[in-house]
């Protein structure tokens, strides 16, 4: 199938990132994500993930347990988005990137994800189609 589509999230001080979500793996889960934009919410941290509610809820798909980083995930349990920029508070390692509990993995952030480094707790954001 191969389909894609782009999304920005805007951070209410100043950071942004592009990411590429990708219909592949999670369909339902992308269609949700696509069909819900745009919304705002506010950004959360576990270690060196950034999370947020979302306006949807979708069951796990092809749910991992590990991810990669730069990855955006969609975190059932929340129902949450999730954009992985290092381990985590769960990652038994430096170079393991573990969720708090399995995700279903949608897209990449296509900007170098250290930038989001810069977002602070609680900072508001927008998602939406670009």
């Amino acid at each position: 199938m191969n389909k894609k589509e782009k999304i920005r999230i805007t951070f209410e001080f100043g950071v942004s990132v592009t990411c590429e979500i990708s219909f592949d793996e999670n369909p339902k889960t992308a269609e949700a994500l696509i069909r819900a934009l745009p919304f705002e919410s506010r950004a959360e941290f576990w270690g060196k993930e950034i999370y947020f509610a979302v306006p949807f809820q979708v069951d796990p798909e092809k749910a991992k347990a590990i991810v990669d980083y730069g990855d955006v995930a969609y975190w059932p349990e929340g129902p949450a988005l999730c954009l992985f920029f290092g381990p985590t508070l769960s990652s038994p390692s430096s170079n393991i990137i573990k969720p708090y509990s399995p995700v279903n993995v949608i897209g990449k952030i296509l900007e170098n994800p250290k930038i989001l480094e810069k977002v602070d707790e609680g900072e508001k954001l927008r998602v939406e189609k670009i």
